[in-house]
């Protein structure tokens, strides 16, 4: 099942390292484009060779311009293009014929038709394209302008990547005035080829780039940007901008998930899965660069504020309340140490207001014992300006005690201007953030706080699914394929309510009738049973039952329920005439008076493709508008965390007479749904409103389900490649007995413990390089929660026992040209045929993904590996640069498929 995987960091290097460049389409007139930018590459500082191309001109900012590119002395690594949009495939096939591998075209006008034959030209040689429609890039580190942005900008570890070209000329304008430098500055125009995808993948292996700034309108291959963005988070800090944010209105849908999502919201959901911190202005992409930088690791979200200003100080505790922080609890034994050097009169409490004539030794004991307290994770000082000591004085204080205790993150807001000036200078010497308001600074601060739970996020080891109730996909399928073979688009609330069934998500169990005598004989059963009587209308036509009076519950008597049943006949004749009425479902109404109403559902989303909704259900669950989305495929975290988004979520923890929730089976029931999303790409929009939730679990009341055909209207793919669950395999050793082969899955990581114990020192060393002693839990979930779009990894695990035996894995290239192997398999089980056999599933997953080259490095003295790999039809060289090791590469298309 090859892929037809989009190119991605493949001669980048030639666009943002080059040694040469040529112009096409410069100009001697220096206010046309083409003269704006010959002016910028001649002063921007380049020390490579550049070369200007117009047949019109012989000179340009004094250098000898050519007539055509087949004059020049030699190809250039890249080529800026500012020529009419018609000249744009000659070019290109130009610059391929020559040996050019990357360029930047400036041109705007580009037609869908000109952008084609463009990529096409370019294709056989893998010339990657910037562009069109943008200003260009520039690399400051280099000395690289190929834009025609008005001013250049000092060298910085920053990358700015925009789709906006006139965005990047004002980041240029305010950079300069904040002297903040970049290591990129990126205008990706139109993104014919290079996207985000791609330059996020380039950069992570950039040293010169610490932080990644994002301004973004709209993504154009959501898998291919999900899959770097994740990537890149998890090494260094990604910010974005999202443009457009209240572009699109709530629609009217068939679900009250449809109308809830908005795309603006999918976004977010993308970026927090991708582990991207979220901005909404220009400032606060910087600030929160800054932030990261300043401050790189936060333990926790507890914050306690240190004033001399009690108005400063509540203001600050206000702006964390507004945005859902915590207010650190000082401890008996900290309010006592602060006592012991403060005034009688000092707060006693957080905020710690250490009153208005506090010098700068006051904030420094006070500081001091502050940054030892174990009950918070920062500390925010404020400082009013006063007569009574001097501001910088106190700054200075601060910047002592933060090298006295450097662990805790400090962040300062000193008011006022000139009196506050020396202090925030100081502040920025030493790496202190510092802002001018107290809501500025909370808001860093929860930059800083959400960042982290980002990180937290993608290296977390999520609990495993409950396993309680099976799956049942084909009976699912047969639900489906049943309505569609009729014609229909909707699912009937029983229909709906067969699929959560074979998902394990619990229901009620509903009966289809088609008259009332015969609703009334269902309803005889439930009431013998001990039960009063759910009854609800059966339409296609009708979508919300409830708001038209299709809805009665708690009816006590099957005569009661015949009467309801004629009564909606009657009501639903009148106000909707033209409603196909095909009967009713009779259920048993749940009595739970302590549960809480809840929205679970599935919507589609014109870019990332199938989302999964969570909020207050019920009626009102449009007005109350607390939902929140995450894209499939989720695990029990991360189905935790899309509960934890929501204010209800408050509720679901327990407060006075009522308990706390089921929450773990609210997760479950939500990677349940997901995996119903990912499974069946029929399902378009799924409500199950309400679900309700107490401490007994779950169960869903209703169900309402839109399908399509996905041959004739197919749905957009998940943004984030599922498990591969079909690769399982059964092995049998006699020394073990059955084994199972299977993809990884992040739940894994809790058998990597007792696995690791039962590798030898000498057996870690030859097949990690190096004799780790253990594996700390970052990296083992690196190695668990991988991206199945690039990475893969099998592990055995021993059927009778469950523990884990064996691992094999493969780490891909961005571009998917070649991939590293590595297999580790536990020291008492070697010589038994299993890592042979973990080798030849990962060979078999390898073709069949279409990979072309599998790679591996050996330590020579590993004879046993070097054993293995040869019968599976490796080749080995060594070099001499590294005599100590062999490495070996198999051609995955020179041998047969082993399926």
């Amino acid at each position: 099942m090859p892929k037809d995987r989009p190119m991605t960091i493949r001669n980048l290097e030639k666009l943002f390292s080059p040694h040469s460049v040529a112009l096409i389409g410069a100009s001697a007139d220096p206010a046309s484009i083409g003269g704006k930018i010959a002016r910028n590459l001649v002063s921007g500082g380049f020390e490579g060779r550049i070369d200007f191309v117009n047949p019109r001109c012989v000179e340009i900012e004094g250098r000898v311009s050519v007539a055509r590119i087949s004059d020049l002395t030699a190809p250039p690594d890249l080529a800026v293009i500012a020529t009419p949009p018609q000249t744009i495939p000659g070019i290109a096939a130009e610059l391929a014929a020559c040996g050019t591998r990357a360029a930047v075209v400036i041109t705007a006008g580009v037609t869908p038709d000109l952008r084609q034959a463009m990529l096409d030209a370019g294709r056989a040689a893998f010339v990657r394209v910037l562009g069109p429609n943008g200003i260009g890039l520039l690399r400051p580190s280099i000395g690289l302008n190929a834009s025609f942005a008005h001013r250049t900008t000092k060298a910085g570890s920053l990358a700015l990547l925009s789709q906006s070209g006139a965005l990047v000329t004002a980041v240029i304008d305010w950079a300069a005035g904040h002297d903040i430098g970049f290591s990129h500055i990126v205008s990706l125009g139109d993104m014919a080829d290079v996207d985000f995808g791609d330059i996020l993948d380039y950069l992570v292996g950039d040293p010169s780039c610490s932080a990644i700034l994002l301004y973004i309108e709209a993504i154009s291959h959501p898998q291919k940007f999900m899959t770097a963005a994740r990537r890149a988070a998890r090494v260094k800090p990604v910010i974005a901008i999202k443009a457009g944010r209240h572009a699109a209105a709530a629609k009217a849908a068939f679900s009250h998930t449809g109308s809830l999502a908005g795309s603006d919201a999918a976004y977010s959901a993308a970026f927090r899965r991708a582990g991207i911190l979220r901005v909404n202005e220009l400032g606060g992409l910087f600030a929160a660069a800054e932030m990261i930088a300043d401050v790189p690791s936060l333990d926790g979200d507890r914050l306690v504020l240190l004033t001399n200003g009690g108005g400063a100080g509540v203001l600050a505790a206000d702006a964390l309340a507004d945005n859902d922080g915590v207010l650190a609890s000082l401890p008996p034994e900290t309010i006592a140490a602060l006592d012991a050097v403060l005034p009688k009169t000092w707060s006693h409490g957080n905020p710690v207001d250490i009153i208005g004539d506090a010098d700068a030794a006051r904030y420094g004991q006070a500081l001091d014992i502050l940054l030892a307290d174990k009950s918070s994770d920062a500390v925010l000082v404020l400082n009013c300006p006063t007569a009574l000591t001097s501001s910088t004085d106190v700054a200075r204080e601060v910047v002592a005690a933060k090298q006295r205790r450097p662990r805790k993150p400090i962040l300062t807001n000193w008011l006022g201007d000139e009196a506050a000036e020396d202090g925030r200078k100081l502040f920025a010497a030493n790496r202190i953030p510092t802002f001018e308001t107290p809501t500025a600074a909370i808001e860093g601060f929860m930059q800083l706080v959400r960042h982290q739970r980002a990180q937290e996020q993608l290296s977390r080891t999520p609990p495993p699914a409950d396993e309680t109730y099976p799956v049942d996909r084909e009976a699912a399928d047969r639900v489906i394929s049943a309505a569609l073979a009729e014609g229909r688009l909707t699912l009937s609330e029983a229909e709906g309510k067969l699929l959560l069934a074979a998902y394990g998500i619990p229901v009620v169990a509903t009966h289809m009738v088609s008259s009332p005598r015969e609703a009334a004989e269902r309803a005889a059963e439930i009431v013998n049973g001990g039960n009063s009587v759910a009854l609800k209308i059966l339409s296609y036509d009708l979508t919300h039952k409830s708001d038209i009076g299709g809805v009665r519950l708690g009816l006590d008597t099957p005569e009661a329920v015949e009467r309801a049943a004629n009564d909606m006949l009657t009501r639903i004749a009148a106000s909707h005439p033209n409603a196909r009425i095909t009967g009713f479902t009779v259920s048993a109404f749940v009595k739970r008076p302590r549960a809480h109403e809840l929205i679970l559902g599935i919507t589609e989303d014109q870019t990332f493709g199938p989302l999964i909704l969570f909020g207050a259900g019920g009626t009102s669950a449009e007005v109350l508008a607390d939902t929140a989305l995450a894209l499939p495929p989720l695990d029990m975290a991360l189905a935790h965390d899309v509960v934890a988004q929501t204010r209800i979520s408050k509720l679901l923890a327990g407060y006075r007479s009522r308990p706390r929730v089921d929450l773990d089976a609210i997760a479950n029931a939500l990677v349940r749904l997901s995996a119903l999303a990912v499974n069946h790409e029929e399902i378009r929009e799924f409500d199950i409103n309400p679900l309700i939730a107490d401490e007994n679990g779950v169960i869903a009341l209703d169900a309402r389900v839109r399908i399509a055909d996905p041959v004739k209207t197919p749905r957009k793919p998940v943004s984030i490649r599922p498990y591969p669950s079909k690769w399982q395999f059964k092995h049998e050793i006699k020394q073990i007995g059955s084994v199972l082969i299977r993809p990884i899955r992040p739940e894994d990581a809790t058998l990597y413990g007792p696995f690791f114990d039962k590798v030898t020192m000498t057996d870690r060393r030859l097949r990690l390089f190096t004799p780790m002693k253990h594996l700390p839990q970052g990296f083992v979930a690196r190695l668990t929660q991988i991206d199945y779009a690039r990475d893969i990894a099998f592990v055995a695990i021993n059927e009778a026992t469950g523990e884990l035996l064996g691992v094999v894995r493969y780490f891909a290239e961005p571009d998917f040209r070649e991939a590293e192997y590595a297999v580790l398999v536990r020291s008492d089980l070697k010589g038994l045929g299993l890592g042979l056999k973990l080798m030849s599933v990962l060979i078999m997953y390898a073709q069949v993904e279409g990979l072309p080259v599998i790679t591996g490095t050996i330590l020579n003295e590993n004879t046993a590996m070097l054993d293995m790999v040869k019968r599976l039809g490796f080749e080995a060289h060594t070099t001499s640069d590294d005599p100590g090791v062999t490495h070996v590469r198999l051609d995955l298309k020179a041998i047969p498929e082993r399926l």
